[in-house]
Order: structure tokens, then sequence, then C-alpha cells
């Protein structure tokens, strides 16, 4: 086996000749990366075989505002996924977080030109660009668009038209736009760290991808990625993407909370959420102890949980404030799925229940193997989602011809519809 040198490491490589894919997702307080490949055995699952992460001191809920620390973490997440999977990274597909993001719904219409007048895959196309042309500030860009349903001569609720007859093609979309420069930054900090975007997509659709079924995804699902300092929430109704969002508000925010109402440092505040919040319950003991620089401090555990249930409890209302804009408040039969770093708080899928009066879990990977356990935390769900992705939205012949035989499409079906219109 070879050794390769680059500026990250020196290393044993592995085979290149096998297809491998990678998701990076650039989160607020951790960098994580992953590798996966197709599982030689059983094509129809992903197989996990690297993964890293690393602590991240340059981004400000989803944004960069250190590029070189931004840049230093995502080497050190690549670094050690690298030696764990022994093959090299040059490319992925990459989050982009940060309450910059927003989605808006527009509708294209073009005119069949044909002499049978079917619609053929370029007319879809066509239409689908047509509704992208919106008006939009200088300093933002459209970085994903969504075909909703199509509509032909009149007849609604089309979910592919090609290979139909008409005259008139209409389509309903939502489009994910972005601020350019944010953008631009986040694309600096990967150019310092060698590594070429394929594509960007929003943290929270990367979940979606990593942890709903078809099932979810048709009866209507909404999915909440609450990460350290914003949460993304997706709602996808009847296969597809129905609206998208970024509340500023996290983990991070909790914390944050319980260093002000505790009088304690950050670091203390950190330990106590995560050893003693429990979301909705009644506390079993008057008072809570950490143990940080070999000190033990105590708190009053009614404070710990009226700090932390206040906070979530606001996260929820700009929730609830965005069902009640699209009209979908208590109308979602698959619930509520969280993710993300936060989701591990326990008593909070309860809490998140009883407040948005829908049932509430958290999330689960599909079809996994290799590394499983390094993927079971859910605040790598984003990460594994990406790689899903990397994967999915090569183009069908290079799938192909890569792999060197016909793939078990199984795999591939849950979001082909939903990400033909990406945009790069």
């Amino acid at each position: 086996m070879p050794i390769v040198e680059n500026k990250r490491y020196t290393a044993i490589m592995h085979d290149q000749s096998i297809p491998h894919y990678v998701g990076i997702d650039i989160g607020t307080s951790t960098v994580k990366c992953i590798i996966g490949v197709l599982d030689p055995h059983d094509t129809a699952k992903f197989s996990i075989i690297g993964f890293g992460e690393a602590p991240n001191v340059g981004m400000r809920r989803g944004v960069v505002v250190y590029a070189d620390d931004v840049s230093e973490a995502i080497i050190q997440a690549i670094t050690e996924a690298e030696r764990l999977a022994g093959v090299r990274i040059h490319q992925a597909t990459v989050n982009i977080n940060g309450s910059h993001i927003s989605g808006m719904n527009s509708k294209g219409v073009i005119a069949i030109s044909t002499a049978n007048r079917e619609i053929t895959t370029e007319d879809r196309l066509r239409v689908e660009e047509a509704a992208t042309i919106v008006q939009l500030p200088p300093n933002r860009e459209i970085v994903q668009v969504f075909a909703k349903n199509y509509r032909l001569d009149g007849q609604e609720n089309i979910k592919d038209p090609v290979g139909m007859r008409g005259v008139r093609l209409e389509v309903e979309t939502h489009i994910v736009t972005a601020s350019s420069p944010s953008l631009r930054n986040l694309d600096t900090a990967l150019q310092k760290a060698d590594v070429i975007p394929n594509r960007h997509t929003l943290s929270g659709l990367a979940a979606v991808e990593a942890v709903l079924n078809r099932q979810q995804k048709e009866s209507g699902t909404i999915l909440l990625d609450i990460g350290a300092g914003t949460t993304n929430l997706v709602v996808i109704e009847d296969g597809e993407i129905q609206h998208v969002a970024v509340i500023p508000m996290g983990g991070i925010h909790i914390t944050n909370d319980l260093a002000i109402g505790l009088k304690t440092d950050l670091d203390i505040a950190e330990k106590v959420k995560i050893n003693h919040v429990h979301i909705g319950s009644e506390p079993k003991k008057d008072k809570v102890s950490v143990e940080h620089n070999k000190k033990f401090y105590q708190f009053d555990a009614v404070d710990v949980v009226m700090i932390s249930e206040a906070r979530v409890e606001e996260l929820l209302e700009y929730v609830a404030k965005e069902l009640h804009r699209i009209q979908r408040w208590r109308k979602l039969p698959g619930g509520v799925v969280l993710v993300g770093g936060t989701a591990k708080l326990p008593g909070l899928s309860e809490f998140v229940s009883n407040k948005l009066e829908l049932a509430a879990r958290v999330g689960e990977p599909q079809m996994m193997t290799g590394l499983i356990e390094k993927v079971t935390d859910p605040a790598a769900f984003t990460a594994v989602g990406l790689a899903l992705l990397d994967m999915l939205l090569l183009p069908v012949d290079d799938n192909v011809k890569s792999l060197g035989k016909a793939v078990n499409t199984k795999i591939f079906t849950s979001l082909s519809g939903l990400w033909r219109t990406i945009r790069h």
C-alpha cells in the first residue's frame, strides 16, 4: 500500500478504487466528518468506514466568524476520519447553517412546444428553472430548489409529469436561499482545509435523509435539528419538502441561561446541563452538584429545571409560529423527529410532544452498517445524511459507472425526486 503525504498527515492508504462518500457537518460547536461506502454485502445499506470530530470555536450561530479556526477544526475532523477509513478526502458534501437561510414558495410556467406534446425531462427542468426567476437582493443566492408538485393543463398534484401529454406545464416549488457572503466565508474555510465542496445543503435537510423513512416523508413529519447555536426546522409531507426555517437558538443558549441564572461559569453550567437537566419533570432532590477543577458546586434543582424549561419553551414557541404560518399546526401525522446534540436532553421528546401537540421521538439512522457505534449520537445524524447525499446526488450514470454494476435502488428512492433540482 502506498504512503501518501499531504499537509494534513502522512498515512498508509487503502485501495482508492472503491467509491467512498463524504459528509462534513460544520456545526457551531463541533465539526464532524463521515466517510461511507455502499455495503458490499447489501447495497441497500450504507456502511460507515470513517468518523472524525473536532471542537469548533470559529462560528457563531452557524455562521463563520473566524475562518482560520473553522479551517483548523475541519482539518482535525477530516484527519481523524481519514486515518480510520484509510482513504484521502478531496471532496465532500457540506452543510450550511445560520439564520440567514430562508425558504420561499415560487411557481414556474412553460408552454410545451414539441409536436406530440409529450413532457420530457428537459421540459421538467425548464419549468423548474422558470420557478427560480425571482427577485432577490444582490447579497443573496439560491441554494436549493424543491419541486413540490406539477400542474398540467389544469390537472393538479402531479408528482412527475414526464411522459404525460399537454400544452401548459406549471410547477410549485420551495426555494432555499442564503447569504452570499456567508457562503463565501464557508468556502474560504473549506479551501484552507484543502476540501472542495461537491454541494451545499441545509443541515436539517441532510438529517431528513439520515433518519426519516418513506412513511414519515409521505404522511407528514417535522424534523427538528437542535444544534448548539441553531435549530433547523424541516416540514416534509407527501414526499416533498414543504417548508424550511432556521431558528437562531440551540443548546448553547440553555447553557448561557444556566450560567446567568445560577451565577456560575459557562463550563460549570454546561456540566449542569449535561448531568442534571431533565426537561418536563419535577426534580427528585433539592440540590444538584457538579465537579469542576477538583471543586464541587451545588445548585437548587428547581432553578436548574425552571431555567432550562423556559429556554426550550421559547424555542418551541418559534417552532409553533412557523407551523401556524404554513397552516400545518397539529396537521402532521408523522409527528416530530428530534436530532442534534440537544435532542439528547432527557425528557425533551415528551416536552416537545406536549407543547406541539404531536407525537415526538428522537431519530435513529436508517439502513446503516459499519462503525454504527460512531453514529448513534443524534449529534452525528446530520453528518451521516450529508455523506448519504454525497452518494445520492451523483448523476445516476456516474453512480453505476463507479460501482461497476447496477446498484440496488432501494437506498436511492427516498429523496430522489426532492433533490433533482439541487443547486451546487
